[in-house]
């Protein structure tokens, strides 16, 4: 890839790794930044898997280092997002993705005007629940965002953002920790398939990933040490994102 195309891309990549260690959604722009600059289909999702991965794997750390998880509720959530994202992979070579699509865009304002009209979104303390519930509420949302992400894959983060919050009942660090880290676990199932079968551009991967690195550093340590009120209006940006991009692909036209 030419110099300058990279350069361009770099930026952009960042912004990205940026954007999904405080909200999920970051593939939203990286992805079709790949596209833009000439890196197609298989070869864009590889190059894009492997360069999330990278950049959530740090994210991940930093969330964990510093307590922001909730590990009832994740574990079994990471087990079932694996097991979900296998259906969902399985199912997609049946049902055609114009019909899931059509699902997502009634499903995704929904979520938008949620996220919207919840004043205190940012600031919510967790809900205290039995162990036995945080498990099955754990269990429900890795399996259901693990199956949308081995479907079609854009917001899975942010989906995985709002369960853990609004369903789960966890407050918006540890949800954010919740979320990155079933997000790496789904991340590292699909990169396996990537490598394995040669679909990533590692000259253009292997730098991209320094800045989404950098991107999710900066991203997490915001989210958990600065001013947790950046987490909603990021999730706006990035349902919003979603949305447009649900309905260019609905209407057939590719950006």
């Amino acid at each position: 890839m030419a110099m300058v195309k990279l350069l361009i891309l770099c930026p952009l990549v960042f912004l990205a790794g940026f954007i999904d260690s405080i909200a999920g959604g970051g593939g939203l722009i990286s992805l079709n930044s790949y596209h833009a600059m000439g890196i197609r289909d298989q070869h864009a999702l590889g190059t894009n898997k492997f360069t999330a991965f990278v950049g959530c794997t740090v994210a991940s750390i930093n969330y964990i280092r510093t307590g922001n998880v909730h590990v009832t509720s994740l574990v079994p959530s990471v087990i079932c997002a694996l097991i979900g994202s296998f259906l969902g992979s399985r199912v997609a070579l049946g049902l055609s993705s114009a019909a899931f699509n059509l699902i997502m865009l009634v499903a995704t304002p929904v979520v938008a005007l949620t996220v919207l009209f919840k004043r205190d979104y940012s600031s919510r303390t967790e809900r205290r629940r039995s162990a036995a519930a945080y498990i099955v509420l754990g269990s429900l949302i890795g399996l259901a965002v693990g199956f949308y992400d081995g479907f079609y894959g854009p917001g899975t983060g942010m989906f995985l953002q709002f369960g853990f919050i609004m369903i789960v009942g966890l407050e918006v660090r540890k949800a954010c920790g919740n979320a990155r880290i079933v997000n790496w676990a789904s991340n590292l199932s699909a990169l396996v398939n990537f490598v394995i079968h040669g679909f990533i551009v590692y000259e253009v991967a292997v730098v991209c990933a320094l800045f989404s690195v950098l991107g999710n550093f900066i991203g997490s340590r915001l989210a958990i040490k600065k001013d947790i009120r950046i987490v909603r209006p990021v999730m706006l940006v990035v349902t919003g994102l979603l949305f447009v991009k649900l309905v260019l692909d609905y209407a057939g036209i590719t950006m």
